[in-house]
């Protein structure tokens, strides 16, 4: 035997073991240390993690009547490798399914997870719960677990409260928070104070044998976190007043929006037709949501918030303090009518005549005053350029809160319509326009529109002499401060016009419902000032509008009403104001004959045969 040869074919075996070796130490270090895939897989088949969902915060209105609250509901679960033959036809009608669609849930089960459990039936009632668990004995391998669904007290307020739905896929990318099966709120209330309504959830961890079995908790519980209950909110709503409007507003399309000056609460914000927030609670919505999308009517639309109409004539008493402090007129300027205003072949009629000063422009409504003198705040000579002119004009207009987002607390605000000048020397040429070519602005028509929302903070604004509180629907949140709302809502946000310059609208404001087209808004032992307006629609009869706020002074409520097809602002917009502003301040109605009037009076057929 060949020794050398011997000693080099053990050589050369020792390196192969010891290569083998170093290959499964490299291996094992690599899945036991670096590799937590390994780790977090081997953690699931040994670990069952369950998730404790926290009950959302409750909802009271401002006097302190609870407007949301949380019911019990229940998930189904399935582990399919654990399911036996079962009556199918029985678990699907307790589940108030039918047999195909519980057999497309389970395939999904089937193919997501066969060992382990998963949701397969979601938000199911306590009725069908009871049911249920009267017969989970026929049912191997499926299981229950509890939740909670929002219930809304009244069948009202859905612009304002929301609702809320499970997370998205664009949302659990977005926000790691959020996991499949996770619901988050939509829309009002619910999704602008998401993150304190939903609370914090919990954890438990479970011990599982290879069958996932539970077989205890993990080390006895000392690593499972406890759920933290959402916390509880006050709203500025009050729902009385809400539901009244809503009443008032039934078979019409249109907005109330009503503020407290002083604060910017805003107490009632109307939008019809609206929807029983109910309808978009559990199992209900996928069945309810698709019909609210389709109906012609859009009852999903937050008009209040969302829709942009001409202000109408309620613009006249923004233009008028403009041109006060501008110093373009004062309280005594007077400008002829003659049955309205000319330039050149074009006139803007009136219905007034005769020579007026501001305080009667304003009451009568007067278009021919207000067309004198927007001509005099744009053809201002101290700003030597006609679009320099407008963009003062235009950044005082935007100083109410018009034209633009206000920055409130709920979510679906638009910035209305109020264009720059670079639109008009796109629109005309640079240089080429004049007051008289935008002369509809003065009356609040022509390229202007904004929400009902901005109107009442506008009118808002006037109640105050000047200034107003960002609007708000939340008023306080249970966490403990006295103060806990956004301190934006606390600041004055000042239009720059002189306190003084207010009392001759104001005063103006006073006799349109003293002896003006405001009539029908006057409330009984209270002083009330308002203006009406006439949007005019292209697609059909003209909107009815109406701003108001009362008492004259230290105010109480400002309002803003619009009802589309609703003809002039005193046919609708006026009555429906002033039953709104009685019933906050008074308690009580006693024209129950425009009440009667305006609870019968439907004005869906005009807007149907507008969108047909």
């Amino acid at each position: 035997m060949n020794v050398t040869r011997y000693s080099n074919r053990k050589f050369v075996i020792g390196i192969i073991f010891t290569v083998i070796v170093v290959i499964y130490i490299v291996k094992l270090f690599t899945i036991q240390v670096m590799d937590s895939g390994y780790k977090l897989s081997a953690e699931s088949n040994v670990f069952r993690k369950v998730v404790d969902y926290p009950a959302r915060g409750l909802v009271f209105d401002r006097n302190s009547k609870l407007l949301i609250y949380n019911e019990s509901s229940y998930d189904l679960l399935v582990t399919p490798k654990k399911v036996e033959a079962f009556d199918t036809l029985d678990l699907c009608e307790i589940l108030g399914t039918t047999i195909e669609n519980f057999r497309k849930e389970f395939q999904k089960a089937v193919k997501y997870a066969p060992y382990k459990e998963s949701v397969i039936f979601k938000q199911i009632t306590k009725l069908r719960y009871s049911h249920l668990q009267e017969k989970m004995y026929k049912f191997p391998g499926f299981e229950v677990q509890k939740r909670t669904a929002r219930r809304y007290v009244y069948p009202a307020a859905a612009h304002i409260l929301g609702y809320v739905r499970e997370a998205d896929t664009a949302l659990i990318n977005r926000n790691p928070y959020y996991k499949p099966g996770d619901y988050v709120g939509v829309a009002g209330i619910e999704k602008s104070y998401e993150e304190y309504l939903r609370g914090h959830k919990g954890m438990k961890i479970y011990v599982v044998d290879v069958k996932n079995r539970v077989q205890g908790k993990y080390k006895d519980g000392i690593y499972d976190t406890l759920a933290t209950v959402g916390k509880n909110i006050t709203s500025t709503l009050d729902i009385d007043l809400q539901m009244y409007g809503e009443k008032l507003m039934q078979n019409k399309v249109g907005a109330i929006v009503a503020i407290e000056p002083s604060t910017g609460e805003i107490l009632a914000l109307v939008s019809t037709p609206g929807y029983d927030p109910n309808l978009l609670v559990g199992s209900d919505m996928a069945i309810n949501y698709p019909k609210l999308i389709r109906d012609k009517f859009k009852p999903m639309y937050n008009r209040a918030l969302m829709a942009c109409y001409p202000p109408g004539s309620t613009f006249k008493t923004i233009n008028a303090l403009i041109g006060l402090q501008e110093g373009v007129i004062n309280i005594n300027t007077s400008f002829p009518c003659n049955g309205g205003f000319s330039i050149g072949k074009h006139v803007v009629k009136c219905h007034h005549g005769g020579s007026l000063d501001l305080v009667t422009a304003i009451q009568h409504s007067c278009n021919a005053y207000f067309c004198y003198e927007f001509t005099k705040i744009i053809g201002d000579a101290k700003y030597h350029r006609v679009d320099s002119a407008y963009s003062n004009w235009r950044r005082r207009v935007q100083s109410f809160g018009l034209g633009k987002k206000l920055n409130s607390d709920l979510s679906q605000e638009v910035n209305g319509i109020i264009y720059s000048k670079d639109y008009f020397n796109r629109y005309y040429g640079e240089g080429h326009w004049s007051a008289f070519t935008i002369i509809s602005l003065s009356i609040g028509q022509g390229e202007l529109g904004f929400t009902p929302f901005q109107i009442c903070n506008a009118c808002a604004t006037i109640a105050n002499r000047g200034y107003y509180h960002i609007p708000h629907i939340v008023k306080q949140i249970d966490d403990g401060k006295s103060s806990s709302i956004d301190e934006r809502f606390y600041q004055k946000q000042e239009t720059g016009i002189k306190k003084e310059y207010f009392d001759a609208v104001i005063q103006g404001m006073y006799q349109v419902c003293e002896m003006g087209t405001g009539r029908a808004a006057k409330v009984p032992g209270v002083k009330v000032c308002g203006k009406t307006g006439t949007a005019q629609n292209p697609h059909g009869k003209d909107h009815s509008i109406f701003e108001a706020f009362a008492p004259m002074e230290n105010p109480k409520i400002a309002i803003a009403v619009y009802v589309e097809n609703g003809g002039f602002g005193a046919q609708y917009a006026a009555p429906i104001a002033g039953l709104m502003m009685e019933k906050y301040l008074n308690d009580t109605i006693t024209r129950k004959d425009v009440e009667q009037r305006m609870f019968n009076a439907n004005l869906m057929d005009a807007n149907a045969q507008m969108k047909n």
